[in-house]
């Protein structure tokens, strides 16, 4: 840390120090380099997770809409079911899919409770997993816009630390001799809330959408048992 700020302190004082991002990042020192490079690729994987939710939940919502007419226009759910039987892509389907299964098995038992108990244990487990497939990754957008305001807080820090460091070193408390140290701090922190902040609004964002994906799995699997054993 020391070598840096004696570097710095030898550009300000020769006024050949550039304060442009990059070359705030090239002459960083190795600690903030790693957390910048840590935050940005961060941000970058968490648009990316964001952006693959984005499409999931069209393509889901919309082949959900359309299976739920079928259901209602159906007549027959046995047919239904050689429809789609192999297409478990969507979770309302492959919800309807595993019920099928289990009530071709037990659909000549003369017990009601039977029927209802075990086909009740499919859907909740089948949901359960379901739901669980839905919010992959989601842990990393909750981990990101918690954690990344305090990384870029570390980075500020020792960004700060370099700024005394030069001063130490020069004796001098001019804004020109503090200036590069606190100019990588700032970035530090600006990054990461840039990394923070659209990771926290797409988690409740989208965690909102599953939730209300779940209610709406649950009504079905409701209304399923009560057509298939009434």
């Amino acid at each position: 840390m020391e070598n840096q700020a004696v570097d710095a302190v030898n550009l300000v004082q020769n006024g050949a120090y550039d304060l442009s991002i990059l070359t705030l990042f090239f002459r960083a020192d190795p600690i903030v380099k790693f957390v910048i490079i840590g935050l940005f690729t961060s941000s970058i994987w968490s648009w990316a997770i964001i952006i693959n939710k984005i499409k999931m939940i069209r393509k889901m919502n919309n082949v959900t809409k359309k299976f739920e007419d079928l259901f209602w226009s159906t007549s027959s759910l046995e047919d239904l079911y050689t429809k789609t039987e192999s297409k478990n892509d969507n979770p309302m389907i492959a919800i309807f899919n595993k019920s099928m299964i289990e009530w071709l098995k037990l659909r000549n038992s003369k017990i009601k409770d039977k029927i209802e108990n075990r086909l009740n244990n499919v859907l909740v487990n089948s949901i359960n997993n379901e739901i669980t497939k839905l919010e992959k990754n989601m842990i990393f957008l909750a981990s990101l816009g918690s954690s990344a305001p305090f990384v870029g807080l570390f980075g500020t820090v020792w960004g700060i630390m370099n700024s005394f460091q030069a001063i130490g070193i020069t004796k001098n408390t001019s804004l020109a001799v503090v200036a590069p140290g606190i100019a990588e701090a700032l970035f530090a922190t600006a990054l990461g809330l840039i990394a923070a902040i659209p990771a926290v609004i797409a988690y409740n964002k989208l965690s909102s959408v599953f939730d209300n994906y779940s209610i709406r799995l649950e009504t079905f699997a409701q209304e399923f048992v009560n057509r298939v054993t009434k």
